[in-house]
């Protein structure tokens, strides 16, 4: 499995929203956990009030992405590779919404 990056703008209205979509992706997840493993979001305030999202993946491929984003009903505007990680510091501790 390789590392990717999924770039999500504008996807939802609200947090409610994006909720209702990470339990779609944790049960898709959960039927293909060879396939596709979900590993961290960060949640972006969009400039209109909306949320998209920041995603890290474990995939076999983009394909196996896009495939989980479609059975999840998950918008996917963009699949970016990582090459290598460089960790400065941990994830700060979670925002509430």
């Amino acid at each position: 499995m390789e590392t990717y990056v999924i770039l999500r703008r504008n996807g939802w209205r609200t947090a409610e929203d994006l909720q209702e979509a990470a339990a779609r992706s944790t049960a898709e997840g959960e039927r293909t956990p060879d396939e596709v493993r979900w590993i961290r979001s960060y949640v972006l305030a969009e400039q209109d009030g909306s949320v998209g999202t920041v995603c890290i993946y474990q995939a076999s491929s983009p394909e196996a992405i896009r495939d989980h984003a479609q059975r999840a009903a998950l918008p996917v505007d963009e699949i970016v590779a990582v090459a290598d990680t460089v960790i400065v510091r941990p994830d700060p501790q979670a925002v509430a919404a």
